[in-house]
């Protein structure tokens, strides 16, 4: 693994932190973006990497998209992220966890972790059995936020899928609304069947295909292959599956006039958003668009430390402000004519200092 400070995604990052306990097989990466805002917040991802580099790759982007994230929410809270590297088959341990949670620990609160791809919410559990600085932890009740966030990414997503159609059709409803949902996961499975719920014409793909085949079949969808989502022509292409999807030969293929959808990091590199813009194909900045998870834990951490109750309304009041901050950001590109990914990091920046 190269030095991380040679690394393109290097940022000026204040930590970057190679863990690897030789007992439990656990390689994990730690990187704090910023703690401008607070402590660096962020999901741990449990990823086979066939090339180390791309570990340290996702954990240098993801950091810094969590800072973006995470300020643009307005959370006190600023961008971190693990990574755990997973061998071939994806072996998973209680001891490889403990070893995580103590690694957290050591940290002494400047990294609070939760859920991301690969690690559940019985995951989370048992990393807290080792460290309190964890989210993502079960409900203590119906009424209060918690659990996987992944639900709450999906409605944050829905809210601004709605919110781009508006903008850039003119149209109220999705009712109608050809949308090609990219992942059909934990987040890609709520937009879609939030949508369907809405009356939109969807189009489904991801690599396990028995799984999108059987969302297909209940939210009465079309489906296509891995290889062909991105060229569906659509009104909607939702990509919700991992990142930097949104390069030259990407771009080139898609046939929609928006992209918006919950994949972290889906601009491959900082000039693809300019090429979006070129196309007149409308962006929703990712970081802003997926934050209802962060959102989620965020809060479930800030009540848990304070011994608060967090009631679950708050979580939704603050997901509805999710099209308002799209909404600006939109309208501030349309005015200047620079890009809304450029427009939400100039933000982002001002809002941690950078």
């Amino acid at each position: 693994m190269t030095a991380f400070w040679t690394e393109p995604d290097y940022d000026d990052h204040e930590l970057v932190q190679l863990v690897h306990d030789r007992a439990s097989g656990l390689t994990a990466i730690f990187a704090i973006h910023s703690s401008h805002l607070g402590p660096g917040a962020g999901g741990t991802r449990f990823w086979h990497y066939p090339d180390p580099k791309d570990a340290m790759r996702d954990a240098l982007r993801l950091s810094r998209g969590m800072s973006y994230k995470n300020a643009m929410a307005g959370l006190p809270m600023g961008g971190g992220k693990a990574v755990i590297l997973a061998d071939e088959n994806r072996n998973k341990t209680p001891e490889m966890l403990a070893a995580f949670g103590d690694a957290v620990d050591a940290l002494g609160g400047r990294y609070v972790t939760a859920e991301d791809v690969g690690i559940s919410e019985a995951d989370m559990v048992a990393v807290a059995a080792r460290t309190r600085h964890v989210s993502g932890l079960p409900a203590a009740g119906d009424d209060a936020a918690g659990g996987d966030p992944g639900p709450f990414t999906a409605m944050g997503i829905y809210h601004g899928i709605k919110a781009a159609v508006r903008h850039k059709l003119g149209k109220d409803s999705v009712a109608g609304i050809h949308i090609a949902i990219q992942g059909t996961g934990s987040v890609g499975g709520g937009v879609a069947k939030l949508l369907a719920r809405d009356g939109a014409n969807l189009t489904l793909s991801d690599i396990n295909e028995d799984r999108a085949a059987a969302l297909a079949l209940e939210l009465d969808a079309e489906t296509a292959s891995a290889d062909a989502i991105m060229g569906v022509a659509c009104d909607v292409f939702s990509p919700n599956a991992l990142g930097a999807i949104l390069d030259d030969a990407g771009i080139a293929r898609l046939e929609a006039p928006i992209v918006a959808g919950g994949a972290n990091n889906q601009l491959a590199r900082a000039h693809h958003g300019a090429m979006l813009a070129e196309r007149g194909i409308l962006y929703a900045p990712d970081y802003v668009i997926n934050a209802g998870g962060i959102i989620s834990v965020t809060l479930e951490h800030l009540c848990r430390e304070h011994g608060d109750h967090c009631d679950i309304n708050e979580v939704r009041q603050r997901l509805a402000q999710i099209p308002e901050r799209l909404e600006e950001i939109w309208q501030q590109s349309d005015s200047t004519g620079v890009s809304p990914d450029v427009v939400a990091d100039r933000m982002a920046q001002k809002l941690i200092g950078r």
